[in-house]
């Protein structure tokens, strides 16, 4: 499942390419063609991330409300002025297709005819976007998105409100739980756009245990969780890849990103040996989705 990252450069290429443009709004697939009818024409005004969760603003106070889920990915094209990832989402790659310069170079004729089961297609005078197998896709009043993003927890990613502190409110969530850790990252409530990548790597990085429940954890130590997600979120927002590891464990080129291989410390590197410590990384189920960790290095 795409994490925060992922959709918050989403977003922010919904700013780039469509803010401001009045928008075609279809179903190719016709399962959101009432929805897509109620958008039709309208100005895209801009577009918010909150954790896994997309909204896109159109004129008249109406959301397109978008979870990709584990198998949604937007996909983009456009003439030359038309710039950004050509793909962002599932299925899962190493990071996101760019526009190729020839495709990017050639004249453009509108959209392409649509290929596979798009939910939705946007379009303006110079590009389009399609949605396909997203979990969530409808359309949405402002109280409905307020009533979603009420139930979710801070985003590392977000900006802050205000007077408000987002690590306090983490720590709060964190520290009233007896729930283990492992868990509780992957609790929306808790904290919104961490996936099962982040929540493996973080806890590595963090050297904490993910059988510690909650509540053990103390304020200043989830203070401190919480200050590296949000370093390792930017990090994957700006680079559009999880990278967690240092550039000292790298082989690849200075100033180049590192093969899939060196990305992680824990992730998907079961059986092997840690890179730290060469105690083997440890595999288990934790409600449903695959943890991975070191049993020396997250011992407390």
């Amino acid at each position: 499942m795409p994490e925060g990252h992922s959709i918050h450069r989403l977003a922010r290429q919904f700013d780039d390419v469509f803010a401001g443009e009045r928008l075609t709004v279809t179903s190719p697939q016709g399962r959101f063609a009432d929805g897509a009818a109620l958008l039709d024409g309208r100005v895209l005004e801009s577009a918010r991330a909150h954790g896994k969760q997309l909204f896109l603003r159109f004129e008249g106070s109406l959301y397109l409300h978008v979870h990709l889920g584990l198998y949604g990915a937007w996909d983009f094209g456009g003439d030359a002025t038309f710039r950004g990832a050509s793909s962002i989402g599932a299925p899962r790659r190493v990071g996101e297709r760019e526009l190729a310069e020839d495709d990017a170079g050639t004249a453009y004729a509108g959209p392409p005819a649509p290929v596979g089961a798009v939910r939705v297609r946007l379009a303006s005078e110079h590009g389009w976007a399609d949605l396909r197998g997203a979990t969530v896709c409808s359309v949405a009043t402002q109280p409905e998105v307020d009533v979603v993003l009420a139930r979710l927890g801070p985003d590392p990613l977000g900006v802050p409100v205000a007077g408000a502190d987002p690590g306090e409110e983490f720590a709060r969530r964190v520290n009233r739980r007896r729930t283990p850790l492992a868990r509780l990252l992957m609790d929306q409530s808790v904290v919104a756009g961490i996936g099962n990548v982040y929540r493996a790597e973080l806890l590595f990085r963090a050297r904490l245990d993910p059988a510690l429940a909650g509540s053990a954890l103390g304020p200043e130590r989830a203070r401190e969780l919480w200050a590296d997600a949000v370093v390792a979120l930017s990090q994957g927002m700006r680079d559009g890849r999880i990278v967690t590891t240092a550039p000292s464990y790298w082989t690849s080129a200075a100033g180049t990103l590192p093969d899939p291989e060196e990305s992680h410390w824990v992730y998907r590197r079961h059986g092997l040996a840690c890179r730290i410590c060469g105690r083997r990384i440890l595999l288990a189920d934790e409600a449903g989705r695959k943890l991975y960790w070191c049993p020396a290095c997250q011992s407390g």
